[in-house]
């Protein structure tokens, strides 16, 4: 089993470096919005934010996990 190794960026490569994205946090009361469900408030919140929220969107409520893709705070 191999493992998997970040490679650097040289600088003179023709490449664009690699971006990091940031960490999305969200906290209780949060106003979110989600390109499938609309508009929402966090009511709770697992792993400090980082792992997964539960998201109510007034009609319902869903547990969204990470990476929380489509989910952005307002």
């Amino acid at each position: 089993m191999t493992k998997s190794v970040a490679r650097r960026h040289l600088p003179t490569s023709p490449f664009k470096a690699p971006v990091e994205t940031p960490l999305k946090r969200f906290a209780v009361d949060d106003r979110v919005t989600h390109d499938s469900f609309g508009l929402g408030r966090v009511v709770a919140v697992e792993g400090g934010g980082e792992t997964a929220v539960l998201v109510d969107f007034g009609t319902r409520e869903e547990r969204i996990t990470k990476p929380f893709s489509g989910m952005f705070k307002l």
